[in-house]
């Protein structure tokens, strides 16, 4: 598994254990209403809310808050008005990291990204400074369950997938943005239960990470995520099996 996989990984593992379904909501709530305003309130003529609401879906939240969230898209109900940024730095050993955060102030979203960025080793960017870096990809992950991975990543490639990285544990798949829910309707008619698909930034090439470094990048990267108005942190550091799991355990 790449790096940022094993940070998605490592988030929501913890996301779990941590009892963070309140933030979660909150962060999923905001991707719907941007998408709806920014492509109107049907999910069938809007890819960006089809994939917003399967998000939510997938998190289990409730089909009531999801309704709101278009309507205040949409302008049916207020408290729609959110600014959509996107914030570039560099971490330990000079790893790219992008921040994408949705907030009614942006400047006190940019100062908070920025202070996070200072007090844990790293430093906010201009723009564009490394947003080049990265490629935007569907990403789906999932148990490969009684299936053989091997036999798994070849269906999904005749399916639309570009790439299947695939180990005992789980399986990920990278495709074009726009065929990501034909690949994610291939894998549920299989009976496959689908853990997470989301369009993210994908890094083109990756920067290896000795164990302490790795500790510090995923310590700035979580306390990225924590900040209420970052919506998602992708970088492009290479961590290893072991500090990976040596951060979870810590």
């Amino acid at each position: 598994m790449s790096g940022h996989s094993k940070w998605h990984s490592i988030k929501h593992q913890k996301g779990v254990t941590d009892a963070r379904r309140g933030q979660l909501f909150t962060k999923l709530t905001k991707e719907i209403i941007i998408a709806a305003r920014e492509g109107g309130g049907s999910p069938d003529a809007n890819f960006r809310l089809r994939l917003a609401i399967q998000k939510a879906r997938d998190a289990n939240m409730p089909m009531d808050n999801i309704e709101r969230a278009i309507k205040k898209g949409t302008g049916e109900l207020e408290g729609g008005s959110l600014v959509e940024l996107t914030l570039e730095g560099y971490g330990p050993n000079g790893i790219a990291i992008l921040v994408n955060a949705l907030s009614d102030n942006r400047n006190r979203a940019i100062q908070e990204v920025r202070s996070t960025f200072t007090r844990h080793g790293g430093s906010l960017g201009e723009a564009g400074c490394v947003a080049w870096m990265f490629d935007s990809k569907g990403s789906i992950r999932l148990k490969p369950g009684d299936y053989d991975p091997d036999e798994l990543a070849l269906s999904l490639i005749d399916a639309g997938a570009e790439d299947v990285n695939a180990d005992d544990d789980q399986v990920e798949i990278v495709t074009a943005p726009e065929n990501l829910m034909a690949v994610r309707e291939a894998i549920e008619a299989m009976n496959i239960e689908v853990e997470s698909s989301e369009v993210e930034m994908v890094p083109k090439t990756m920067i290896e990470l000795d164990d302490k470094s790795a500790g510090q990048a995923l310590k700035l990267m979580e306390k990225l995520e924590e900040i209420d108005d970052v919506q998602n942190v992708y970088s492009n550091a290479d961590i290893s099996e072991e500090a990976a799991e040596a951060y979870q355990a810590s």
